[in-house]
């Protein structure tokens, strides 16, 4: 039977065509709980009318897949995005928003709460990515006690969550005497934790080379460091950066977690200025649009910087 459907795989599409239309009218039948129905048949069954609403839907998605297929793949991606895009808009319109609330406080959100996110990720990137590389220079070490110290330094950040690590540096290093502010309480969590992470990407990414490389390093007399710096990372690099590209977005959305500590940035702005008015949902949606806007820009400057560093491996 699997041979017969392999055979001819314009069959095989249509089949899971088929099966995809029976899933997807099977889902909403049972997710469409108020199906718009006219006048004329109120009168039905609720679950003829469930059905039969399906059955609608799934033949305009049905239809619209179809219609993308006969365009380019350019245009495809395009159109996916354009059309999943405004259901998101027109998802977020059937909330009742108040657009003139946001028009008023987006403003501030973006001179004060996003300037001190982007602050707080910059330098926290920044520093994870020093000690992520000295971690993984350290975990390769052969002498034992320098291997224990990275290991049990990403045993421990990796292991407890960010908010109880930014509770523990902020509220813990007053106990030793060490007081310690908002903003590099957080810096030093989100450092600290992102850190543990990227040390075992560049330390997965620098193993990956293989030793003839460092071998011909030295017997050119490039010293460890050079040899590291010059030929081992740029090579690592093109398997390092894309898990570390997720970390970095990641760390972005993260920062928001230093707002439980007063710091004011992109969330604590959104939750405290729709407190004001009792606009919650408004300035929610605001800050996560704002906030998919970065990881944009940040999946953008990831994708430059791996074709940067895999132009060696083009044909």
């Amino acid at each position: 039977m699997m041979r017969y459907l392999l055979a001819d795989p314009a069959r095989l599409r249509r089949i899971g065509l088929g099966f995809g239309f029976v899933i997807l009218v099977a889902v909403l039948t049972l997710v469409n709980q108020k199906p718009w129905t006219p006048e004329a048949l109120s009168g039905l069954n609720p679950w003829v009318l469930r059905l039969g609403t399906a059955l609608v839907l799934a033949l305009l998605v049905m239809a619209n897949i179809r219609a993308l297929g006969l365009l380019p793949r350019a245009a495809q991606v395009w159109g996916v995005w354009i059309e999943l895009f405004l259901l998101l808009m027109a998802f977020f319109w059937s909330f009742d928003l108040s657009f003139s609330f946001i028009a008023r406080k987006i403003g501030f959100l973006i001179t004060q709460g996003v300037a001190m996110t982007l602050y707080i990720s910059a330098l926290s990137i920044l520093i994870a990515t020093v000690i992520a590389l000295v971690g993984a220079v350290a975990k390769m070490s052969k002498n034992g006690v320098i291997y224990g110290l990275a290991s049990f330094y990403t045993s421990l950040f990796r292991g407890l969550p960010l908010l109880m690590q930014i509770y523990i540096i902020y509220l813990g290093l007053p106990q030793v005497g060490y007081v310690i502010g908002a903003v590099p309480a957080g810096v030093l969590a989100l450092s600290l934790c992102y850190g543990a992470y990227m040390t075992e990407i560049f330390r997965a990414g620098i193993e990956s080379i293989p030793r003839g490389q460092s071998e011909g390093a030295t017997a050119l007399g490039l010293a460890p460091a050079q040899s590291m710096v010059l030929v081992i990372l740029p090579q690592a690099m093109r398997i390092i950066i894309p898990p570390t590209g997720n970390q970095f977005i990641a760390m972005l959305k993260d920062s928001s977690l230093v707002s439980v500590v007063g710091v004011w940035e992109l969330m604590y702005l959104a939750r405290t200025q729709g407190q004001t008015e009792f606009r919650h949902i408004e300035m929610l949606i605001t800050a996560s649009m704002i906030y998919w806007l970065l990881s944009i820009g940040l999946e953008y400057a990831q994708s430059r910087i791996e074709a940067r560093f895999g132009r060696s491996n083009a044909r």
